[in-house]
């Protein structure tokens, strides 16, 4: 009985003992004082805020120290964190003593080990103190890793019942990259009574600069169990990244004979550790990964640093290099105000849409303003999200989802702009032309709600598969969207344009992105006139544009047609019907090449204003050379907006229309030509009542100029809100008598299309022809009006106009004494002077001319006025 007590009590001072020995301290208590007690120079040393021991020591030229009871010397394991804010040097370093024999660590006289932190070489080295002062470094750690400004690192001391001791140090602090200074075998002191820092310090620049936290002495747990694979990576065609549990023995991990990979890989040519990771493993093969396909990668003989060996060890992995549309930018928040439920932060996500993961190391978002910092090394696996913000949007955006920084974050415009995404190569994988069009609704448009893509499978569609989020808390950062669903793209390709870049060169722009391959194949064009292509380039970031080079330069004057087949937009739907397109050398346009054909400049509430051009030239003419504006108060041209930014050509009898908004044109008028639609951003703006409409080219000169006046409208029009001016004849003068009222049969306006007004003055053989003989002044866009041309043997003639009725009574005095040149026209719209209607009926036109040398001659023409009752 006494025998068993004594033996439970032995047995327990033994458990106390080691208990005892073992020593855990974070300075979360804030003081030296208690658990466990710090001796020795605690006046110079503090806790500080972040709860560390931090040197306060302030006298220049001292050495310093703070030491604690510890007697673990054989078979244990030593670990701590330290930092030193400055450029350790011979008179400033420090002495971490794992073993002292007594408290005093300044003493000659105290003997055992520590690790030696800065030095002239900026090193970690591992020291062995005699009594007397005696050192000696038995390990020599490497040279120049400590030659910062401000190091941090941890450090950890392993030694076992054999009497090896290994250095290992992890200069990021956080104990998970052990990498080893080396090993040695000392059995000198077996015994210790303290651990503790000595400090050496010399000037005041290097006060205060010294920082501990995070030590632990415990028993040594002898590692028998071999490292383990915790990944492969292949992060080139030739090169993988072997990732291990464990720090590794470098003679054993850098041999390449002991990695072997199927497939036909074989062994690599050579095997090298990180330079600051030493469980990590780059290896190098000799013939090059096959895109997509899955290796196995098995490794034998290597050891982690207390020398046990992996046997078979397996690993698979895969080379992919990302094609087009295999990471989608696949929502966005450009407007975080007002705020909804999201954070007030601008922010992209993508998602991969591909089979296999994805580092995005190195890829980069671009806009027009600029390009992002690159990514960071970050795998983005098959089916997931990811945010993507700047700095200071992470901490606020991380609870959504899984969220990487950029530097240099592009500022994404509310009301949309170009946004890509391109690879570490360059190569483009992505890119968004986003508008507020695209949110579809009027509230959600003013800010705080994302756009979300409907259909990741469809990513070359632009407004047709993107809406506003219909989430509640107003998008879904890091998960799946809210309108996520199937829309297909069953359109055929259009192409839109032609345009030329130099006389051998020519760019074909469509309607949507092409399949790069059919794009680029230079059989799918035929050209008239004796032209062929020689190459053809897709220009991304959208590869909607295909450049050509010709074999033969473009000739002036001479038209040429293009036809664009077999290509395909990247759904794989082949082009149609609208397969061609005209283009040649650009002239520039002068005084009335261009004319202001028609204006809408009072508009309905749900529409806005347009203007109309007409080519009447024989020149091809450069849409992006030609400007509109307006005049101001002060009569000064002003408001000047350029036609397009890109290259768009109108050909001899081509129309154009220019207006902020095409939908909304579309939405109120016949429209039988749309693609002659241009929008302007910023639209000049058109008094509803009177104004100037100018026409200029890239000189500043006035191509075209209207001055119109709301009573230019026919007068018998009670509300002339959203009918137009259509100019009558293309050759005539801009002025209100080349003007009228668009027809009530066309919607009182032909936005791109001829005039219902139209009506092109023939040369006339006499002296008054009126035409036609029968008109029917009812707006309806036929023979609203009567021309009365004139032809007189020379200038100088003034001219009388009066209308009777068959009664012969005067019903209108159309013109009074009006200067007449050689040629030209008046015209009648069946009203009297009081501008009423007059009944139908013969009416007979008498003019009168004369000179100022005494000649004169009258004419009569009857006309028939019809009316519909």
């Amino acid at each position: 009985m006494g025998k068993k007590f004594f033996y439970c009590l032995g047995f327990l001072f033994f458990l106390c003992g080691i208990s005892k020995a073992q020593l855990t301290e974070n300075f979360n208590d804030g003081d030296l004082i208690n658990n466990p007690a710090w001796t020795g120079g605690t006046s110079v040393f503090t806790v500080n805020t972040a709860f560390q021991l931090q040197s306060n020591n302030s006298l220049a030229g001292s050495n310093y120290y703070v030491s604690t009871p510890s007697t673990p010397a054989l078979s244990a394991e030593w670990e701590f964190w330290v930092q030193i804010t400055f450029n350790p040097s011979s008179t400033n370093y420090i002495d971490a003593y794992l073993t002292a024999s007594a408290s005093d660590l300044s003493l000659n006289s105290t003997s055992g080990y520590f690790v030696r932190i800065g030095n002239t070489d900026d090193e970690i080295s591992l020291y062995r103190k005699e009594a007397f002062g005696v050192i000696t470094k038995i390990i020599d750690g490497v040279n120049g890793i400590l030659n910062s400004s401000n190091n941090v690192m941890k450090i950890k001391v392993i030694r076992d019942a054999s009497n090896q001791w290994t250095l290992l140090r992890d200069l990021t602090g956080a104990g998970n990259s052990y990498i080893s200074e080396g090993s040695v075998s000392d059995a000198t002191y077996n015994t210790s009574s303290f651990f503790g820092f000595l400090i050496r310090q010399s000037t005041a620049s290097f006060f205060q600069r010294h920082f501990f936290d995070d030590i632990e002495i415990k028993n040594y747990a002898p590692d028998v169990t071999p490292p383990v694979i915790q990944s492969s990576t292949a992060v080139s065609n030739i090169q993988v990244d072997v990732l291990f549990n464990e720090p590794l023995d470098m003679a054993s991990s850098q041999l390449f004979s002991n990695y072997s990979a199927n497939n036909g890989l074989g062994m690599p040519v050579s095997a090298i550790a990180n330079s600051g990771n030493s469980s990590l493993i780059h290896l190098t093969f000799g013939t090059t990964l096959t895109n997509g396909t899955v290796y196995t990668l098995t490794v034998n003989g290597v050891k982690d640093v207390a020398g046990n060996a992996i046997n078979n060890g397996t690993t698979t992995f895969s080379f992919y290099s990302p094609q087009q549309y295999d990471v989608v930018i696949n929502e966005l928040l450009a407007d975080a105000s007002p705020q909804v439920g999201l954070p007030n932060n601008e922010w992209v996500e993508l998602k991969n849409t591909s089979p296999f993961p994805i580092n995005l190391q190195g890829w980069k978002l671009d806009d027009l303003s600029g390009t992002s910092g690159s990514m960071p090394n970050y795998i983005l696996q098959p089916d997931s999200f990811l945010i993507v913000c700047t700095g200071s949007a992470v901490s606020s955006l991380s609870t959504f989802g899984n969220v990487i920084s950029v530097s240099n974050f592009p500022s994404l415009n509310n009301d949309g702009e170009l946004i890509f995404l391109t690879d570490a190569n360059g190569k483009n994988i992505h890119a968004v032309q986003y508008s507020i069009e695209w949110y579809k609704n009027e509230l959600k448009k003013d800010g705080g709600w994302t756009l979300e893509m409907i259909d990741t499978k469809n990513p070359c569609e632009g407004s047709t598969n993107w809406k506003a989020s219909i989430d509640a808390s107003g998008g879904t950062p890091g998960r799946k969207n809210s309108v996520d669903g199937i829309n297909k793209d069953e359109s055929s390709p259009k192409l839109l344009r032609a345009f030329a870049t130099n006389e051998t060169a020519i760019i074909l722009v469509f309607n949507e992105p092409l399949d790069s391959l059919k794009a680029v194949t230079v059989a799918n064009y035929t050209f008239d006139n004796g032209l062929a292509a020689t190459s053809a380039l897709a220009v991304s970031p959208f590869f909607d544009k295909v450049n050509i080079t010709l074999n033969n330069p473009i000739v002036a004057g001479i038209i040429y047609t293009v036809i664009a087949k077999n290509i395909a937009d990247c759904g794989g739907n082949i082009i149609g019907e609208k397969n061609s397109a005209k283009f040649g050398t650009a002239q520039n346009a002068d005084s009335l090449d261009l004319v202001i054909n028609e204006i809408l400049f009072n508009p309905l509430p749900l529409s806005v204003d347009y203007v109309e051009l007409y080519n009447r030239s024989t020149k091809i003419i450069d849409l992006s050379k030609i400007y509109i504006a307006n005049r101001n108060s002060s009569n000064v041209i002003s408001s000047i907006q350029q036609v397009s930014t890109e290259s768009i050509l109108l050909f001899p009898q081509e129309f154009t229309l220019l207006t902020p908004d095409i939908d909304a044109v579309k939405n109120q008028y016949i429209t039988t030509n749309p693609g002659a639609f241009l929008k302007l951003n910023s639209f000049p703006s058109y008094s509803n009542t009177s104004g100037n409409v100018i026409v200029l080219n890239n000189q500043g000169n006035i191509i075209d100029e209207v001055t119109y006046l709301e009573k230019w409208h026919f007068p018998l029009i009670s509300n002339t809100q959203g009918v137009s001016l259509e100019r009558i004849d293309y050759d005539g003068i801009s002025t209100q008598s080349n003007f009228h009222s668009a027809a009530t049969s066309v919607g009182y306006g032909t936005p791109g299309y001829k005039n219902s007004q139209y009506k092109l003055t023939e040369d006339v053989q006499g002296e008054i022809t009126v035409t036609p003989e029968i008109f029917s002044p009812d707006n309806d866009g036929t023979n609203d009006f009567i021309t009365i041309d004139y032809s007189f043997p020379s200038a100088g003639y003034v001219t009388n106009i009066t209308i009777f009725d068959a009664s012969g009574r005067p019903v209108r005095y159309l013109q009074k004494n009006s200067l007449s040149g050689i040629k030209g026209y008046y015209r009648w719209d069946g009203l009297d002077d009081k501008n009423r209607k007059l009944p139908q009926g013969i009416y007979i036109i008498y003019t009168g001319i004369f000179n100022t040398d005494g000649k004169k001659k009258q004419f009569k023409n009857t006309i028939v006025l019809a009316r519909r009752y």
